[in-house]
């Protein structure tokens, strides 16, 4: 038995189209743009994927989100 878990296992539902695009964007921003909190809502906001409540992203409201999701 692996001693990871498999991304499925951890599911509970299959990923919305909301999902599906901040992950994309995400990996993009990780790529191109740095790691670091600031980054990442800077390159979300720069990208204008916006916050569920349709509002640029801030740091509370990423980790709110990320909190939200199980990441």
């Amino acid at each position: 038995m692996s001693q990871y878990l498999e991304v499925h296992q951890a599911r509970t539902h299959e990923p919305s189209p909301y999902e599906y695009k901040l992950a994309h964007v995400l990996e993009e921003v990780f790529t191109k743009v740095g790691h670091e909190l600031s980054d990442v809502v800077r390159g979300l906001n720069e990208r204008s994927v916006h916050a569920p409540d349709g509002q640029a992203w801030t740091e509370d409201s990423f980790r709110a989100e990320m909190k939200r999701l199980g990441a």
